[in-house]
């Protein structure tokens, strides 16, 4: 049996708050001392657990719900149902979710159902890995004379097949950020390929500014290899586009494509 604090200090409420893209440091004040005031703290995959040991009180309750591909977690729809479950017996729910709730993270579904239980809501937005990843990497995903827009897209759809934007965004001179796209990235590669862009350069990033964070770069038509090469893991995200070019390990593969086209 779940007890319940006194109701008379009762006061249901929830704060969706975003993460970050994983270093602690990178949590915003307001993030966290929404956190300190938690009496439930629900939490996705994505996120640091050493956020939850710097901020959360020791005695809130914690709640992992998963929400990362390829393994178990709960329903959106139990998340939901959680969510308002614990504001109503606990009081203030902490929803925390990596990067920013709006950016892919179903932010908006978790507000639109807690408004229908009347509970007061706010949201504390956070660093979406699609620009700070790329940003510590010191990879712009928009610069002069090389990006003047960048798209953000999903690697995969609901039904696990790859997003119809992508295949707009491969006929773009934008810069492209993947999230969630790892498992797909033969068939992303194979629709810049259809577009003549064999030798854009692309970089992946695993677990940018964790302690986990692993870099690959190349072009279009080798990035699968050099993938296999860095035994690159998930989460990552995937970045296509002339940009890349600005990180200093990517000279020494212009230099390569520079020499082959003298030959020839």
């Amino acid at each position: 049996m779940i007890l319940t604090k006194e109701r008379k200090s009762l006061e249901p409420r929830i704060t969706l708050v975003g993460a970050g893209p994983g270093d602690p440091d990178l949590l915003t004040i307001k993030a966290a001392n929404a956190l300190k005031t938690a009496d439930v703290v629900l939490y996705d995959a994505l996120v640091n657990e050493d956020i939850l040991e710097a901020y959360a009180p020791k005695d809130a309750i914690k709640v992992y719900v998963g929400k990362r591909s390829g393994e178990h977690s709960h329903p959106q729809n139990v998340i939901n149902k959680l969510m308002v479950d614990y504001a109503l017996n606990y009081g203030h729910v902490v929803r925390l979710k990596g990067g920013d709730p709006f950016v892919f993270g179903r932010g908006y579904e978790e507000l639109d159902f807690a408004a229908g239980y009347n509970i007061p809501t706010s949201v504390i937005p956070g660093l979406s890995s699609s620009i700070s990843v790329p940003g510590l990497q010191q990879i712009p995903v928009t610069h002069r004379g090389l990006s003047e827009s960048f798209w953000v897209v999903t690697g995969t759809t609901a039904s696990g097949a790859l997003s119809n934007d992508l295949y707009e965004a491969a006929r773009s001179k934008a810069t492209v950020v993947v999230l969630m796209g790892l498992g797909k990235l033969g068939e992303i590669a194979k629709l810049f390929q259809n577009e003549g862009k064999g030798r854009l350069p692309v970089a992946v990033i695993q677990s940018g500014s964790t302690k986990e964070e692993k870099l690959a770069i190349g072009v279009v038509d080798t990035i699968e290899e050099v993938v296999l090469e860095q035994k690159i893991q998930s989460p990552a995200l995937l970045i296509v586009g002339d940009v890349v070019s600005l990180h200093p390990s990517f000279q020494p593969i212009k230099n390569f494509y520079k020499l082959l086209d003298q030959e020839f």
